[in-house]
């Protein structure tokens, strides 16, 4: 992407993601319909870098925690959403229908990014040579980088963990119908969205640190409150699917502040090879969110106690970024 630039990248993505759709709509086998699935994984990858390169290419501090706020609330909104969507659509048509309506929707977006999308690669991008190993470890070594991408890796672990660990607990459980689970997880997706704008609202009046602090206590909060409902509630209450979706809800509300924020600390060094950091910060957020998510759920413990522990983490994460993010304004007040 630094070397081709980031429509080119872009497009390719797009293409991929098409062909990955159309073989999974006629698929016959188990094998293809898994290759298919991963081949749309491999183009997501590039779309998704572009995004974030995109960004860090055209802005800078709050305006750049903005709009990796409203990326990342996005990225977190279609686990809720796509299996309602998906399900509307299999149900209505049958089970291929929505990777048919996967092709549309992509060929819409590779119409729309050939006539709209500018491209942002700065002139000054420094290009890559074969795989950039040197490049990612010169990158992981910096603490700044490092304090802020795991954050990222908190965030998307909690709702990693939340995602496998609700059909359980609210279908087993809660005993929710199909139905409902759809409409409550769809319901907490514009949560999500809802809570993303009014942090993205208010990020240029309180500043990044602020944001990070108040991203941090909500999934304490989140945390605590699932404690709490185990310890003290009866054990019909604590059946109940609210028992478990309100904490939800404080800890991705705290999700939605630290993200933006967290992104924007962690790419803003690297204005000049923004296509290899942003996607290093992408393999650190997936990565470690789903390694913290697999060892949660592997641990010998009720769904609730897994899900407050990788809250807890997210919690800490952030608040140690607050803290990071204190020193940074103190270096750079220093040099002015």
């Amino acid at each position: 992407m630094d070397n081709y630039g980031r429509k080119p990248v872009a497009l390719a993505g797009v293409v991929i993601y098409m062909i990955g759709a159309a073989m999974a709509a006629l698929a016959t086998t188990p094998t293809v319909f898994v290759a298919s699935r991963l081949l749309q994984g491999v183009a997501v990858c590039c779309t998704a870098v572009v995004a974030f390169s995109g960004v860090r290419d055209r802005l800078n501090g709050d305006d750049a925690a903005r709009a990796y706020g409203f990326l990342n609330g996005t990225l977190n909104i279609i686990p809720a959403l796509a299996p309602l969507l998906g399900g509307l659509l299999a149900e209505a048509f049958g089970w291929r229908a929505p990777f048919w309506f996967l092709v549309c929707y992509a060929l819409a977006v590779l119409v729309l990014i050939a006539l709209r999308l500018p491209e942002t690669r700065p002139a000054d991008t420094v290009r890559v040579k074969g795989l950039p190993v040197r490049q990612y470890a010169r990158i992981l070594s910096d603490r700044n980088f490092l304090s802020f991408a795991v954050v990222n890796s908190g965030a998307m672990g909690m709702a990693l963990t939340y995602v496998s660990l609700a059909p359980n607990v609210l279908m087993g459980t809660a005993e929710l119908t199909p139905l409902q689970f759809s409409l409550v997880f769809g319901a907490n997706g514009f949560w999500i969205m809802l809570v993303s704008y009014f942090a993205n609202r208010i990020i240029h009046k309180v500043g990044r640190p602020i944001c990070l602090a108040t991203g941090g206590v909500l999934m304490g909060i989140g945390c605590i409150g699932l404690l709490l409902g185990v310890s003290l509630l009866s054990g019909a209450a604590q059946t109940h699917w609210l028992a478990y979706m309100l904490p939800v809800a404080f800890a991705c509300a705290g999700l939605a502040f630290v993200m933006g924020p967290a992104t924007s600390y962690a790419l803003e060094p690297y204005s000049n090879e923004a296509g290899v950091a942003s996607a290093l910060v992408g393999f650190v957020q997936m990565a470690g969110g789903a390694a913290l998510g697999l060892l949660a759920m592997a641990m010998p413990l009720p769904p609730k106690l897994s899900l407050a522990l990788v809250m807890l983490a997210g919690c800490l994460l952030a608040l140690h970024a607050r803290q990071r993010s204190k020193q940074i304004k103190s270096q750079l007040k220093k040099i002015a």
